[in-house]
């Protein structure tokens, strides 16, 4: 349920166009609402990163962005705001395609009331809830929180074009817990899955909140550390594994936390897919389990 106003970003460059916003608004006193607007697209997406929008009005015709192409711009940077496309092009296609895209709705200047425009932006935020819970559910571990495989190869494609794009590379690190299977046999499930969900926590507290963190198996743990440079990694292990340490030190823990940690580099310069890049952390984690098992080995019983 909404609570407060209802805030609004409207991007718009006709003044009398949000003049009117303005007015149709006001005059709908039983709900409340706030009002931002800015004439330039990029003016629009800029704001979004600032401030808490539950609802974006946008025209279609504007200085910097034309068309179908404004709101393709749009939807990438805003996933989880509702749009609603509000524009003087009366044309059921393009309405029709806009909503295909992501549009919640596709509403025509002087065709729209207080009571309409309220309706729509109302349903606007409801379906987009309901969108973003069921996506959550299908990208979420509901163990651990972390992102699922499904979520985090998803982020990760998307941050490869980013990196393409933007010629900034980032750094992968790859984990194993190395010892769940000790864990589940010698004293349950229920203590393997603390475990679990406790090496979960060590992730989130080394790396930052804009980093992507997923649980991508059953002992499998992987982290994209955005904008990290290349020799960035073996801090990043380094700080991991004094949470660890911190952790183990704690006195009364029946099981010790131990990970196998690999690293890789995305260069954009040297493209290569994420199922790549997830091979050479891969790798690197091994190499780092193996040199383990040599100077401890695994104890027979």
């Amino acid at each position: 349920m909404q609570k407060g106003p209802i805030r609004i970003l409207l991007i718009e460059d006709d003044l009398g166009d949000v003049r009117l916003i303005e007015k149709i608004l006001e005059k709908e006193r039983r709900t409340r609402t706030t009002l931002e607007s800015t004439d330039r697209l990029w003016k629009g997406l800029a704001l979004i990163s600032e401030y808490p929008f539950d609802v974006i009005l946008l025209d279609l015709t504007l200085p910097d962005s034309q068309g179908i192409n404004t709101l393709l711009e749009a939807l990438a940077k805003t996933s989880n705001i509702p749009i609603v496309v509000l524009t003087g092009i009366s044309d059921e296609r393009l309405a029709v395609e806009a909503v295909q895209l992501g549009a919640q709705d596709y509403l025509v200047k002087g065709q729209v009331d207080g009571p309409v425009l309220v309706r729509s932006i109302r349903y606007a935020i409801h379906r987009q809830e309901t969108l973003s819970a069921q996506h959550s559910m299908l990208i979420t571990d509901e163990l651990t929180g972390l992102y699922n495989r499904r979520g985090f190869m998803t982020l990760a494609e998307h941050q490869i074009k980013i990196a393409d794009r933007k010629k900034k590379g980032f750094m992968l690190l790859f984990a194993d817990f190395d010892d769940l299977k000790r864990v589940n046999d010698s004293l349950g499930h229920n203590k393997g899955n603390q475990a679990l969900t406790e090496v979960a926590e060590a992730l989130i507290n080394t790396f930052r909140e804009s980093d992507v963190v997923g649980r991508i198996g059953g002992d499998e743990f992987a982290v994209l550390a955005i904008g990290a440079q290349f020799d960035h990694g073996e801090i990043m292990v380094t700080r991991l594994m004094q949470n660890l340490q911190t952790r183990n030190a704690q006195p009364g823990k029946p099981y010790t936390l131990s990970l196998s940690v690999g690293i890789a580099y995305y260069d954009p310069d040297v493209p290569c897919s994420i199922d790549e890049l997830l091979a050479h952390a891969d790798e690197y984690m091994y190499r780092h389990k193996k040199s383990k098992n040599e100077t401890h080995p695994p104890d027979p019983s």
